[in-house]
């Protein structure tokens, strides 16, 4: 079920320039789906009502959500999760937090710059030091918001 929606969102979002960024199916009986989108420059309210109005269409259709179901559609937020090599290399220059799953220089924890990426590593710029940070020893990784 949750293969045939991201393909119809995919769908969706391919006719309207958008990205689809993620879904999320929560729930039992009601289901929730929650389907997150973004472009260059954001997404806004309209892009988000647009989308919701087309795929809810195509949903009504195609019908792979047995019974019913609520459905949110918004940006990835700018604290958004950096999933894999296309995330960062979007996100070069903006802040970081980094949990590796094991310890680099006795620590698992980098807030920072993304400066790039280069052979599988991500290089951050934590505080004046430059680190590389092997992508598969990545646990969780997001935007870190500035003010």
């Amino acid at each position: 079920m949750r293969q045939k929606i991201f393909q119809l969102a995919e769908q969706v979002a391919e006719e309207q320039g958008v990205e689809l960024f993620g879904i999320e199916l929560l729930g039992r009986g009601k289901v929730l789906l929650r389907v997150f989108i973004d472009k260059d420059g954001g997404v806004t309210l309209d892009d988000c009502q647009r989308f919701s109005k087309s795929l809810g269409i195509v949903l009504d259709v195609e019908n792979p959500i047995p019974g019913s179901y609520k459905m949110e559609v918004s940006s990835p937020g700018l604290d958004r999760p950096l999933r894999n090599l296309k995330d960062y290399e979007k996100n070069t220059g903006k802040l970081a937090r980094v949990i590796t799953k094991e310890k680099i220089e006795n620590r698992n924890f980098f807030i920072g710059r993304i400066l790039g990426i280069h052979y599988g590593m991500i290089q951050l710029l934590v505080g004046e030091q430059e680190m590389n940070i092997p992508v598969d020893n990545i646990s969780r990784a997001s935007l870190e918001i500035e003010v």
